[in-house]
């Protein structure tokens, strides 16, 4: 069953249910998914639908993070989105499982200490690895620690 049935299938759920707040995210994300597939003119690889759901949690953390504090409302909002929107999505790395990625790399590479000579060539080898299964700014931020 692909992403796109999934969703379909729990937003009429969510529409039998009276859910406003889940059908309208999951209605943005069909939306989403629907789109893409159109510009692609083929049907998605769960890799792709993988990928339309990632940047829709994105966008709305994103939109999370702009918000005034004084609008709970929207707040509020942007959190129960995300919550429905993170049930598709993989589930994704922690620092520990990333430090493991990223020791196994640097082992492969044949580097000890990395350097921030070194991140380039390290970014390179380790992103095609956790692509999909982790947040590339933490992939980030970890590896700068570790150069530190």
């Amino acid at each position: 069953m692909s992403k796109i049935d999934e969703v379909r299938s729990a937003m009429v759920a969510a529409m039998k249910a009276k859910d406003k707040d889940t059908k309208e995210t999951l209605s943005a994300l069909l939306a989403a998914l629907k789109n893409k597939a159109i510009d692609k003119r083929a049907d998605l690889t769960e890799e792709e639908e993988v990928q339309v759901i990632l940047k829709e949690i994105k966008q709305t953390k994103e939109t999370l993070e702009m918000t005034p504090a004084d609008r709970t409302d929207i707040i509020e909002e942007c959190e129960k989105r995300i919550a429905v929107l993170e049930q598709y999505a993989p589930k994704m790395m922690d620092e520990a499982e990333i430090k493991e990625v990223i020791a196994g790399v640097l082992s492969g590479l044949g580097i000890d200490a990395p350097t921030p000579k070194d991140k380039g060539r390290i970014m390179k080898e380790l992103m095609p690895k956790v692509k999909g299964k982790a947040d590339g700014k933490l992939v980030n931020d970890i590896l700068t620690g570790m150069m530190a």
